[in-house]
């Protein structure tokens, strides 16, 4: 398999959940901008909508879009344990909080990561969006829950916390939250989120 993506994009959930599964994989970095990989093809040939994550499958296949990407590595290696059993309420949770950080999560902030730097009334509606959106993640985890869905780490942790961290290159920090700092901080000290972020130069 061949990951395309993007440091500290929403692609880092997906090699998050590849290195917990243990799966043998490459990675080739792609500028969205120019829309060239890191080898020089065209990116667009791979994923004709221009965005990571894409994944590139043994059989030839592409599979696109971060929450279909993870419940499929998901599945395939059940011993993982990164989701609940298809039909469960507890993985119709997981598909729950992955469609809501996606729809509305990772589209709040996408403003702050556009050509055009955000300033003035912009910024401040951008910014609201974002403080909703983050204000019921910090309402889940209020309850003290380790994780989103139950008492173990899935795919849904993998991506919601890929998207909380972009509240430091954005410079809305996380001091309105306490419950999502503080989840933030746990996951990322799992061995295999580190070792995603130490591949993709994110941290030492």
């Amino acid at each position: 398999m061949k990951l395309y993506y993007k440091p500290g994009a929403c692609s880092l959930a997906v090699h998050i959940a590849l290195k917990a599964v243990g799966a043998a994989f490459d990675m080739e970095e792609v500028d969205t901008r120019t829309q060239r990989t890191a080898k020089g093809d065209d990116f667009s040939k791979i994923n004709p909508n221009g965005y990571i994550p894409a994944l590139a499958l043994d059989s030839g296949e592409i599979l696109v879009e971060a929450p279909a990407i993870l419940q499929y590595i998901a599945d395939r290696h059940p011993e993982a344990d990164l989701a609940p059993p298809c039909g469960t309420m507890d993985r119709t949770r997981v598909q729950q909080q992955l469609n809501f950080t996606a729809s509305e999560l990772h589209k709040a902030f996408s403003p702050f990561f556009g050509s055009v730097p955000l300033k003035g009334e912009a910024r401040d509606a951008a910014l609201a969006k974002v403080v909703r959106r983050m204000d019921y993640v910090d309402g889940l985890l209020a309850d003290g829950r380790p994780y989103l869905v139950g008492d173990k780490f899935s795919v849904a942790d993998a991506y919601t916390f890929v998207v909380a961290t972009w509240t430091e290159p954005t410079g809305i920090g996380l001091d309105r939250w306490p419950h999502v700092a503080d989840y933030v901080a746990r996951i990322k000290e799992r061995h295999h989120v580190a070792e995603a972020m130490k591949a993709e130069g994110l941290v030492n």
